[in-house]
């Protein structure tokens, strides 16, 4: 069962065999892996595996991730993904997660994209709680949550391994309730 979700510019949709190529390439991107959480390099058999295994989940199911290809309107090359986990043991409590390629930085796509997912789980799934963390140097995606009306709910010291830096990270939790987004 595939899902798609459609913004004015873009279409969340499941990864296809031609989204390959640029989803290893932006998972290369030392940038783009700052605070993200997968090894490079990044290699295509990766990839592979990992558009086979995505195209066998089912929205919504509890305990799995779903990620869905971000795609310009009009456009058939993949510009980054949304990601969503409902815990196995509350299911309706998703966490959250994105990243989008250097080239689609700043063009607003990040912020569509959440918010449509974001909806998506609130009035489809009837999430009661989506929670997302970031690294607490990642002013974009920091700006990117706040500007959606999440809250700021912890702050993290050194709670992961930053390989890249050879150093522990921190990160904030911030989350945001059903009833807060739909009377926003």
């Amino acid at each position: 069962m595939s899902l798609v979700l459609e913004t004015p510019r873009l279409i969340l949709r499941q990864f296809c065999a031609a989204d390959l190529e640029p989803f290893v390439a932006y998972r290369n991107d030392p940038e783009v892996y700052r605070y993200q959480g997968w090894q490079i390099p990044y290699l295509r058999v990766d990839g592979e595996n990992f558009i086979q295994q995505i195209k066998q989940s089912v929205p919504g199911t509890p305990g799995e991730w779903l990620q869905l290809a971000i795609v310009p309107r009009g456009g058939t090359a993949l510009v980054g993904d949304v990601a969503f986990h409902i815990t196995r043991t509350n299911p309706r409590l998703a966490y959250l997660g994105y990243s989008l390629s250097r080239s689609a930085w700043g063009q607003g796509y990040a912020s569509e994209a959440v918010s449509k997912l974001v909806d998506y789980l609130f009035r489809v799934l009837d999430i009661h709680r989506v929670v997302a963390d970031c690294d607490v140097k990642n002013s974009a995606s920091i700006r990117l949550l706040e500007r959606l009306r999440f809250r700021r709910e912890a702050h993290y010291l050194e709670s992961y391994w930053w390989d890249q830096e050879g150093t522990w990270g921190s990160e904030y939790l911030y989350a945001l309730l059903q009833r807060e987004w739909i009377l926003r």
